[in-house]
């Protein structure tokens, strides 16, 4: 352990600005990454260079041992000194989403350490993500990093055939490329809908509580003699049966996959009188109806598979055409929620977006049951215990 790393693990107390932050500075300032990581320090002690690290290993930065290190009865003064030690490894470049030697980040630790989601340490951490993603976004063209995916070139693209009978798809993309994902054969089960072989979770009876809450919220608005209601992704139907249930005038559902289309009709989805069913992507649907200009919404929520955040942020150029100065936008929020810091930082992200929409997001919690039984699925994708639900209007 280097002497950067020991300061880190507050071997005296109290922790006062003199015997840490500035301490900290100073090795800074001589040029010691704030990145440098346990696992450097060890593969310099053997003698090994840089380039025979394990570049997918773990990363125990600085920050990592600090919040590690922090003690459970910090007082506010100390508390202080800590956010300033935080702010000065930021400076000088630490990095907020790295993962540990237990597949912690720095966001798992602090709340290990009884720190308080709105406390001043776990925000900071949070508003370190927020400014990292949209620096990366201005650079990388409107990708957020730690959702990044590779995409098939254009000419790659152009070989795909729009019918799904003649293609075979590459079942390793197809919860990251939409195309793949039509084209994919998805199965119904009890309990969720999947992707026939290689068992994604599409969506799952879970999240039956959240979206009984998102129909409640897109409904809240209109009148009874006209209540026109959108919901992007039928998926297993279990929003749009609580749609149902507020008894909207029209009731728009927007479908894309032919073997949630089949499982539609089967159900009768096609006969109920105030069901209109729009087939195909959103992006060719939804901006059909704008072009034509004279259907808007009182809800709209947006849940589908195999798209990520760039397709909402295409997606709220859309909706501010559709909806109705009054109306209300939503939608199935597992933005980063693999983890719980990336989670939080999400929250932010969409907030900003929005108001540069002129909108306003609010959000309920929503307890979750992590008891989930993913057994049957390829992996989980929602690990939080608690579910940000979005309510966005025009501010």
């Amino acid at each position: 352990m280097s002497e950067l790393h020991r300061l880190l693990t507050f071997p005296s107390r109290p922790i006062t600005d003199a015997a840490y932050a500035t301490e900290l500075h100073r090795f800074l300032a001589s040029g010691i990454p704030a990145t440098y990581t346990l696992e450097q320090v060890a593969a310099f002690e053997q003698g090994r260079g840089a380039e025979q690290d394990d570049i997918d290993g773990s990363n125990t930065t600085p920050l990592h041992i600090l919040t590690r290190s922090l003690p459970l009865s910090l007082t506010e003064e100390e508390t202080d000194v800590v956010l300033k030690m935080m702010d000065i490894l930021f400076e000088y470049g630490a990095g907020w989403n790295f993962i540990d030697y237990e597949n912690k980040t720095i966001g798992d630790l602090l709340l290990e350490k009884g720190q308080d989601r709105n406390g001043k340490l776990y925000k900071r951490v949070v508003a370190a993500g927020v400014s990292a993603e949209l620096l990366l976004r201005k650079i990388n063209g409107g990708e957020i990093e730690f959702l990044e995916v590779d995409r098939d070139d254009q000419a790659q693209e152009e070989t795909v055939s729009t019918t799904a009978a003649v293609v075979q798809p590459d079942t390793d993309r197809t919860a990251d490329d939409s195309k793949t994902y039509l084209a994919t054969p998805l199965e119904y089960t009890d309990d969720s809908l999947i992707t026939k072989d290689n068992k994604d979770g599409v969506m799952m009876d879970w999240e039956t509580e959240i979206m009984a809450v998102a129909a409640k919220t897109i409904c809240s608005t209109g009148s009874a003699k006209e209540k026109i209601i959108l919901n992007v992704g039928f998926g297993m139907g279990i929003i749009d049966t609580f749609i149902q249930k507020e008894k909207p005038t029209q009731h728009y559902i927007c479908e894309a996959h032919p073997d949630v289309l089949a499982r539609m009709k089967t159900d009768g989805w096609y006969d109920r009188p105030n069901v209109i069913i729009l087939e195909g992507k959103w992006q060719d649907s939804l901006n059909k109806l704008l072009d034509e200009g004279d259907t808007f919404f009182d809800g709209i929520y947006y849940d589908t598979f195999s798209e990520h955040y760039q397709d909402m942020l295409d997606l709220y150029d859309v909706v501010v055409g559709l909806l109705k100065p009054e109306g209300v936008f939503s939608f199935f929020n597992g933005l980063g929620a693999d983890r719980p810091l990336c989670y939080d930082v999400y929250r932010e992200i969409v907030t900003i977006d929005v108001n540069n929409y002129g909108m306003n997001c609010q959000y309920a919690n929503v307890s979750v049951n992590l008891n989930q039984d993913w057994q049957n699925v390829k992996r989980s994708y929602f690990n939080c215990n608690y579910y940000y639900h979005p309510r966005i209007t025009f501010t």
